[in-house]
C-alpha cells in the first residue's frame, strides 16, 4: 500500500509538472503575464491541495526554472526569489486552505488573499528591494522594467490564479473523493 501513495504522488506531481509546461508553453507567444502568471498561480495552488505540501513544493520550485527553458522566465539570478515567492504561495494554501472552517470557501476566501498578498510581498521584497538593486545591480531602465513586472502584476495573478482555484477547487476536490 505505502509503495501504491509513493507511486500515486510521483503519477500526480509529474501531470501538474507536466500540465505546467505546456500552459507555460502554451501562453509564451502570447506575452501576456496575466494569463501565464495566473495558470500558474492555478496549477500550484490546485497541486498543494489535492496532492500534497510536497507535491504543491516541488511544482513551485521546478516552474521558475521551466519558465525559463520555455522562454518565459526570469533573469537566471532572480528564479531564486520566484521560487520563493511561488512556495510562499503553496505554504499559505497549505496552511490556511486545509482548514476546517465554516465550510471550505471559507478557508479557500481566506488562503485566497492571505497566499496572493504573501507571494506578492516575498517577490517585492526579493525581487524590487534586493536582487534588482544589489544583486543585478542593472542600469535604471532595465531595472525599472523588471521592478515593475514583479511588482502589482504578481499580486493581480496570485488573485486571479487563488480566485479560480476558489471556484473550482470543491469540484476537484469532490470528483476526487477528498471532500
Amino acid at each position: 500500500m505505502i509503495q501504491n501513495k509513493k507511486i500515486l504522488w510521483v503519477t500526480q506531481t509529474a501531470i501538474f509538472i507536466a500540465l505546467l509546461v505546456v500552459v507555460q508553453a502554451a501562453t509564451a507567444p502570447l506575452g501576456n503575464t496575466l494569463v501565464t502568471g495566473s495558470l500558474v498561480n492555478l496549477i500550484l495552488i490546485i497541486s498543494v491541495m489535492t496532492c500534497g505540501l510536497a507535491s504543491g513544493m516541488s511544482v513551485a520550485l521546478i516552474s521558475p526554472i521551466m519558465a525559463k527553458l520555455v522562454g518565459i522566465g526570469p533573469l537566471w539570478s532572480l528564479i531564486p526569489f520566484v521560487a520563493l515567492g511561488n512556495l510562499s504561495l503553496v505554504f499559505v494554501w497549505y496552511i490556511i486552505g486545509n482548514k476546517k472552517m465554516q465550510n471550505s470557501y471559507v478557508s479557500y476566501g481566506i488562503a485566497w488573499i492571505v497566499g496572493a498578498i504573501t507571494k506578492f510581498v516575498v517577490l517585492y521584497i526579493g525581487v524590487v528591494k534586493i536582487a534588482v538593486p544589489v544583486i543585478l545591480a542593472l542600469p535604471e531602465p532595465q531595472a525599472t522594467v523588471i521592478s515593475t513586472m514583479f511588482a502589482f502584476p504578481q499580486l493581480l495573478t496570485a488573485l486571479v490564479g487563488g480566485f479560480v482555484a476558489l471556484l473550482i477547487l470543491p469540484r476537484i476536490k469532490k470528483a476526487l473523493g477528498q471532500d
